[in-house]
């Protein structure tokens, strides 16, 4: 069954919604990599390293406040500076739980995850507007990748299992507004359609997957343990893969160097990221 769900339809994990004007999607552009934002690199154990995130609203009022929770978000003084996003935000009429910019260097990848579940069992949705971005960053869900293109809003459903990427650059910046549904969002979501330009990952053959894990071992036996880690994490973005396949060969790894104690660490990441139950 898990084989046959990376073949599905998206389904709406991530959908297109309403364009932008051009004009004004360059001037939120210029905001955004011109403001003198407080980035902080939140969630360390999600990403590879170069995920930057800063908040224009949050329930603190505080820019450096990143980490998600519930709460009525409140402009930070971080939107003072950006005239034509708060003007977008104010017309889109929503209500926001949080706003940040969240920055992804080349070269950096968010690993295989699902969000919301440590959060309380309100209806929300997660908007994308990208501000910044090229044609190797792109998302992965259900076994399929989606390049979220400029000039539209995209919604991506975070609590099915996904991963993201920008393999070479220059950095991808998109404005993520995480909203509680209402009216406004129910008008904003009626819209909503499939992208068209979602391709389908080809499937990983054992051979393939054996040859990784050998290349992997051998990385690890000349003491480079991090990148033989980072190289089987990697195969999420390349293949179709059974939901959290690359956290169980790092762990299998760990159990053919002898290291039990990283085997374990790795089937409990693999437990909090994709939040499993225990």
């Amino acid at each position: 069954m898990e084989n046959a769900r990376t073949d599905s339809a998206l389904s709406g994990q991530i959908v297109q919604m309403d364009r932008l004007d051009g004009g004004l999607i360059e001037r939120m552009r210029h905001e955004a990599l011109t403001v003198p934002a407080p980035w902080r690199a939140e969630y360390g154990e999600y990403q590879s390293g170069g995920w930057w995130t800063t908040s224009l609203m949050s329930p603190s009022g505080e820019a450096d406040d990143v980490k998600i929770g519930d709460g009525a978000a409140r402009p930070t003084g971080l939107l003072e500076h950006m005239p034509a996003t708060a003007g977008l935000l104010k017309e889109l009429g929503l209500q926001y739980m949080w706003v940040r910019l969240a920055r992804l260097e080349p070269n950096s990848f968010l690993w295989e995850h699902r969000d919301y579940d440590e959060l309380s069992e309100a209806e929300r949705y997660r908007l994308h507007i990208p501000l910044n971005t090229n044609s190797s960053a792109f998302l992965v869900t259900g076994g399929k990748k989606v390049h979220m293109a400029g000039g539209r809003i995209w919604r991506l459903t975070p609590t099915y299992a996904h991963g993201v990427c920008n393999m070479l650059g220059p950095a991808r910046v998109h404005l993520i507004a995480d909203v509680y549904a209402d009216g406004a969002y129910e008008r904003l979501a009626a819209r909503a359609q499939e992208p068209s330009g979602a391709e389908l990952l080809p499937r990983a053959t054992e051979t393939e997957l054996a040859e990784q894990v050998a290349s992997a071992r051998r990385l690890a036996g000349l003491g480079y343990v991090e990148a033989a880690e980072q190289m089987l994490l990697r195969l999420f973005y390349s293949h179709a893969l059974p939901e959290g396949s690359t956290y169980d060969l790092i762990a299998g790894l760990h159990s053919a160097l002898g290291d039990e104690e990283s085997s374990r660490r790795w089937t409990a990441a693999k437990s909090k990221l994709l939040a499993l139950a225990s």
